[in-house]
């Protein structure tokens, strides 16, 4: 996983920085700490000041850098902004320097040294602890108006000839700049991501590429995530030609990258007796080529997941363990559970390769830089035969039909694909493959939670409900993530605060959750009643919604202006409420049905009423895709009018 640092400033001008600044007060921070900023909106909480690193590279692989950052704190918010933080590997790097001062508006600065540092695991499940890093921590001592600067040193022996540098975060900034510095006749390449192409300044072997005046990226809802928005750098650096000093690993193409991966990962597929036993034990009453599938990867999916960044400086942090020592162990990370699951295929005769992909932004992974450094996860393509039929299933132009599968995200079953994984661009690491693939998009109705509520409402209001809800794909993934992560108590009440958002004041008597994560599946009953939900007027005429309890996830625009994309997932939504109309009442008024259709949903309403009872129904089907903010306002209406629809009343009038 990629590991940011937490950048940030303020906005005020400071004047002489020899007013406050001590004499152990470096003259870069000095100069950078006296710098006017512009206004931002009051919800900003710092501003970069400087953001500077020099990377040095040496025949030998080994890369030294060197960083200058200070950051102004705006509000109280941004107060842990204050904070410096260095990443190392333990086995092939150090962190030679790491110095912070945080400068005041009156008084003093303070320097922080060797004895504020502290040294930590980036894991706290890593069992080797091979990358931790180095902080400072000055968010509690810091405030509004202060100036946070610090200055570090390290040195790394990589076997990469790529980085990465990200100008900026969510917060603005004034410089960002990177320096790359080569040993003679070496050359570089560079590819700008989420910006206009960034060409560097380059003096012999040195290249330097700068942006100034970034502004701050708001989150809006449904927005792409910040690695999608600020920009960053992806850099390539190649010795001289015909040199065989350099010991490090170049890439020109994603055929090269494959088959380093592949070389790194195809090895470590080992069995013995054991594996084969259990793999042979798990699948002995299947009766289908996915039913083998779905066991194998059910009881990997169980192994205990924990964070192994071992052989990092040798192998990039790619190289899984022996599958027979994860299963002896019985836990691993993401690699290492594909690599025991392909082993444990490969014994009942089922092939299967390991996937690079970025887990947490679809629109991460780019094929203009070919790098293994593009990815933080690895799952697993299956290779099946016509007879398996499932949502993620993908047809390759060299490998044929492949079923997509995450074994580490234990609450999405064989034939699903978590949500942050659909879409993205990502490489089969196999040797024959020379391009990126994308992995599947699961249609809405393999993401459908279908709602039935049979209710009944008295003369005077009173609502008595049962509610009962089936959830699939995606939709029952999140709800059943939501119910393994908290106590029974807690969900509970999680569920009794969503029915009394939509009905008032009901009392909940029943909270049945039923998980299938076999079948996908997710179940939820409730009872609940609600006193006079139905508002009685002159004792003539009692008005209530159909629309009983809110959608569980918010309808997600509601803004009058955007800045960025809004971007939709896939998943369908069907209810039908059932209520039994109180004697003595007819229906006087019920809403016009609603019918609505765009290339990126649908929405239908209906009112029925027959033998006493009136009959709701609504739809809703969201396609997964990306809409650009210019089209915003046809995305905003699609919601207002679903919004206007589901507050929409009955009216019935006494006899």
């Amino acid at each position: 996983m990629r590991a940011k640092f937490a950048v940030a400033i303020l906005i005020i001008l400071i004047g002489s920085a020899s007013a406050f600044a001590g004499d152990d007060v470096p003259s870069w921070l000095q100069q950078v700490a006296a710098t006017t900023a512009p206004a931002y909106d009051k919800d900003v909480p710092a501003v970069v000041l400087l953001n500077d690193q020099r990377i040095t590279v040496t025949d030998d692989g080994r890369v030294v850098r060197t960083r200058m950052y200070a950051v102004r704190i705006l509000n109280r918010e941004g107060r842990s902004e204050a904070l410096a933080r260095e990443i190392y590997q333990t086995d092939t790097g150090k962190v030679r320097e790491l110095q912070a001062w945080l400068i005041r508006s009156s008084g003093p600065a303070k320097h922080y040294g060797k004895d504020q540092t502290i040294d930590i695991a980036l894991a706290t499940n890593d069992v080797y602890n091979e990358y931790r890093a180095k902080a400072i921590v000055a968010g509690n001592e810091a405030d509004t108006g202060n100036v946070f600067g610090y200055q570090v040193v390290s040195e790394d022996r990589s076997i990469f000839s790529q980085t990465e540098w990200e100008f900026q975060d969510s917060t603005p900034a004034l410089i960002s700049r990177v320096t790359l510095v080569l040993p003679s006749g070496w050359r570089s390449t560079s590819v700008t991501f989420n910006h206009d192409n960034v060409a560097p300044s380059v003096a012999g072997s040195t290249y330097t590429w700068e942006l100034r005046d970034l502004s701050p990226i708001s989150a809006e809802p449904l927005g792409p995530p910040v690695s999608n928005l600020a920009p960053r750098l992806a850099i390539s650096y190649f010795p001289a030609a015909g040199s065989a000093s350099a010991a490090v690993k170049t890439f020109s193409d994603w055929a090269q990258v494959s088959a380093w991966m592949s070389e790194l990962e195809d090895p470590e597929v080992t069995t013995n007796e054991s594996l084969e036993a259990k793999a042979r034990e798990l699948t002995a009453k299947c009766k289908t080529e996915l039913e083998r599938i779905q066991a194998i990867g059910q009881y990997v999916q169980s192994i205990k997941y924990i964070s192994i960044q071992t052989g990092i400086g040798r192998g990039g942090g790619y190289r899984p363990h022996a599958a027979t020592e994860v299963f002896a162990k019985s836990y691993g990370d993401c690699k290492d559970k594909a690599n025991l699951m392909r082993a444990m295929l490969r014994v009942v005769g089922i092939g299967s390769f390991p996937v690079s992909i970025y887990s947490g932004d679809p629109d991460y992974v780019r094929s203009e830089w070919p790098s293994p450094q593009q990815f933080n996860h690895c799952i697993i393509a299956i290779k099946v035969s016509d007879e398996t039929q499932a949502a993620t299933v993908i047809q390759h132009a060299q490998l044929g039909r492949l079923l997509i599968f995450d074994p580490t995200a234990e609450e999405t079953p064989v034939g699903d694909l978590p949500s942050y994984l659909q879409g993205s661009l990502a490489l089969i690491d196999a040797r024959q493959i020379d391009s990126l693939v994308k992995m599947p998009v699961t249609p809405p109705e393999a993401n459908l939670l279908n709602r039935q509520i049979d209710a009944a409402i008295d003369d005077a209001g009173s609502l008595k409900a049962t509610i009962r809800e089936q959830a699939n794909g995606q939709l029952g993934a999140g709800y059943r993530s939501e119910l393994r992560a908290q106590s029974r108590p807690d969900y509970v009440k999680r569920i009794e605060r969503w029915v009394t958002a939509g009905a008032t004041a009901a009392r909940v008597s029943k909270v049945e959750p039923r998980d299938n994560a076999a079948a996908g599946r997710f179940d939820l009953d409730i009872d609940f009643i609600a006193p006079q939900y139905g508002q009685l007027m002159q004792n003539r005429l009692l008005v209530f919604k159909p629309a009983m309890v809110s959608r569980r996830e918010a309808l997600p625009v509601n803004g009058t202006t955007r800045k960025h994309p809004v971007v939709l997932s896939s998943h369908a939504f069907s209810e039908t409420v059932r209520v039994k109309l109180p004697s003595g009442f007819d229906v006087d008024e019920m809403p016009d049905p609603v019918k609505l259709e765009t290339s990126f949903g649908s929405y239908t309403t209906k009112y029925e009423v027959k033998d006493g009872e009136l009959l709701f129904t609504r739809k809703l089907i969201q396609r997964a895709t990306t809409i650009p903010a210019a089209q915003y306002n046809s995305v905003r209406t699609f919601f207002e009018k679903i919004r206007a629809a589901e507050q929409s009343p009955v009216v019935l009038a006494r006899k």
